[in-house]
């Protein structure tokens, strides 16, 4: 089988390389380029992906294992499909997930079709802690052994078509015996430091990049009562569920839990107010038709547990989905991924919570 493995230069996607090496498949390394820029040296430590010293990283291990390395420079296409998006969507307010979008616009769905046409690949192979099956008629994601590591949440907006053209061979694998596999094979990036913050931010919180590009955009900050508690320099630089660095006092903790970007005006209540057992999305990305939906659970962000969902109604506006018991802190932008069990029945991106 012909595999391509997108190789970052981490440790993850070099064992996934030497892995499908060993199982005698014909490989060849392939890396995507976002950046040009040597900033990626965040505070003395390298801890953003994709830089220059990445790739770097990822032809020597192309070189170790003896595989052919072939370096893609999509800056321009990584920028109108992830980087224009997480910019238009802090300024409509709200909270985007970049990593779930360029996996399915990107570095692995797009990819793997692209790589499928251009160099008749068979798979795409990646360094996600996932498993991936085919189950009757649909091939499906599953969450990998290593719980810890788990990253199908970011997985679940990536088109049903694309599934087949992808394979997952860490998720049998812990993370501990990711790098010993390394070691043993004396890969030098066995001990490589993880990334560790969004690629393109380069170690600044997402106010401060969206500034560096918008500007400073002042507006107020009320309680939901309507009383006027203080000023802001942008709702960009704000998230549901936030407490601190809101700057304003009001004699007991209150949250961000509403953004209105049409007023400029970020809204502040007590932690009641976050708390709500239904949202809405436009679509739902299927990776298992919903008819064969039994008992389903949602994640309504990365590190949060899934919680049971009562039903799923379709609207005209979209689908209303009723969870069993309130969820906290339900944010416009990000992604609900659902599940049944371990696995990955689709995701979508969250329009808003509805009251």
């Amino acid at each position: 089988m012909r595999v391509a493995v997108g190789m970052s230069g981490g440790v993850d996607s070099s064992v996934t390389a030497l892995l499908l090496k060993e199982q005698g498949h014909e490989v060849i390394g392939v890396t995507l380029r976002f950046h040009t820029v040597e900033a990626c040296e965040v505070n003395g430590t390298h801890n953003v992906c994709c830089s220059p010293k990445d790739v770097q990283d990822a032809a020597r291990v192309a070189k170790r294992l003896g595989i052919p390395h072939l370096t893609f420079s999509w800056e321009k296409i990584f920028k109108s499909r992830v980087i224009d998006y997480f910019v238009k969507e802090y300024l409509r307010g709200r909270t985007p997930n970049p990593c779930a979008v360029c996996n399915r616009e990107v570095k692995t769905g797009f990819f793997a079709r692209y790589l499928k046409q251009v160099a008749e690949i068979d798979k795409l192979a990646t360094g996600h802690y996932a498993k991936i099956e085919k189950e009757g008629e649909h091939y499906v994601i599953k969450r990998p052994k290593d719980r810890k590591r788990d990253q199908t949440y970011f997985l679940s907006l990536v088109r049903k078509e694309d599934l087949p053209l992808l394979t997952f061979p860490l998720g049998d694998l812990t993370k501990e015996e990711v790098r010993e596999i390394a070691r043993k094979h004396g890969l030098e990036v066995a001990n490589k430091r993880d990334s560790q913050e969004v690629c393109f931010l380069m170690g600044k919180s997402p106010g401060e990049y969206l500034e560096e590009i918008v500007g400073k955009r002042e507006g107020l900050i009320k309680h939901v009562s309507g009383k006027v508690l203080g000023k802001h320099e942008g709702v960009y630089r704000f998230t549901i569920g936030q407490r601190r660095g809101l700057g304003v006092s009001y004699g007991k903790p209150v949250y961000v839990v509403e953004l209105d970007p049409k007023t400029n005006t970020v809204i502040v209540g007590e932690e009641e107010y976050l708390y709500n057992d239904k949202l809405l999305v436009r679509d739902i990305n299927f990776h298992v038709p919903m008819e064969e939906w039994k008992e389903v659970s949602a994640q309504i962000r990365y590190r949060h547990k899934p919680v049971p969902v009562e039903r799923i109604e379709k609207k005209d506006e979209g689908y209303i989905v009723k969870f069993r018991e309130e969820v906290r802190g339900i944010t416009p932008g990000q992604v609900v991924a659902f599940y049944e069990g371990d696995k990955l029945l689709g995701g979508a991106i969250i329009e808003d919570a509805v009251k």
